[in-house]
Order: C-alpha cells, then structure tokens, then sequence
C-alpha cells in the first residue's frame, strides 16, 4: 500500500483514505460488531484514540511529523472529508462500504474520476463491498490484489466476471509511471 501511495501522490492523483471511527458509546457500530464495543466494552477504532487514526505510514508525510496528521473526528462523523494533503483526503465510511450513506460518489463526480484503484484491509468485508459498490456507480474498478489483505482466489474469480481489473502493486505503479 505505501509503495503505491507514494506513486500516487507523485503523479498527483488523488487519494482517500476510508477509515472507521466509533462512538465510545457503540451508538454508530453496525449490527454485527455492536455487542463487542457496546456491551463487552471492545476498544476497536474508538474516536479519539490511536486505534481509529490511519498509520503514520500511509499518511503523506513520513513519521515522526506524520503523527501531527490527526484524524478529526468531529468532522470526520459529520460526513465531510478531510483533505491533509494535495489531493488526499480521509473519510468516515459507516459500514464496509465506503459509498453507503457518504459523499464519495459526489466527491469522486467533482474530481472527474472515472476509475477507482482499491486496496485494503480485509477483502471478505470492505475492499470487496467497496469494489461492487463501485462497479454498481458505473466506475471503472482495479483491485490491488497484493496491497489488499485476505484475497483468495475464488474472490479474485468473481471480481474478474463482473469486469474488475485485477492489478499487482509493481503493475498498478508501472502503469502509473
């Protein structure tokens, strides 16, 4: 993921970061995850802490002034996207999918953009909701294979059906280049 990061932002292509943030009160966990922050007090992706922050390595800047990059969570919730960089943005996404109920369509819409380039973690939940969810907006969709953690084979298969550009790290940045 950073070796395409930082080829992305050397060509100035724009960049969003899709993150989860939950209420400490559990108000805004889906369903399935729900009991396990609300109930049996699981820390995961809390706002405020250090596990809702993206790494300090896939922000633009490297650490240690990565770190002063903080996620702000109160505008984050609110559904708007903060830029933190020339063409980079973090956005809240509420479930796996990063176009349910948010503004990345229209985000996507006013920078011209055609094709979306996914990568990331979990590909049974987000990357692969994310990536029908594109497709479904008539965007043209890559999956980074190797830059997304979980693919399997058959997952891949499916993809490649419905007309998914399936790309390695070293082709995405080639083609970059």
């Amino acid at each position: 993921m950073r070796q395409v990061l930082h080829v992305f932002r050397l060509a100035g292509k724009p960049i969003i970061h899709a993150i989860r943030i939950y209420n400490p009160d559990g108000s805004n966990v889906d369903l399935c995850r729900r009991r396990a922050v609300a109930e049996l007090g699981n820390k995961l992706v809390i706002a405020g802490t250090q596990g809702a922050e993206l790494v300090d390595e896939l922000k633009p800047s490297p650490p240690p002034s990565s770190s002063k990059t903080r996620l702000n969570t109160e505008l984050l919730l609110k559904g708007k996207l903060q830029q933190i960089a020339s063409k980079e943005w973090i956005m809240y996404k509420l479930r796996w999918g990063t176009f349910y109920a948010t503004q990345l369509e229209k985000h996507l819409h006013e920078l011209n953009t055609n094709t979306v380039i996914i990568c990331g973690c979990n590909f049974t939940n987000c990357p692969r909701t994310t990536v029908y969810e594109a497709s479904e907006r008539d965007f043209r969709v890559v999956l980074i294979s190797d830059a997304t953690s979980n693919v399997y084979e058959r997952g891949l298969h499916e993809l490649d059906k419905i007309g998914v550009e399936l790309m390695t790290a070293d082709d995405c940045i080639a083609t970059l280049k």
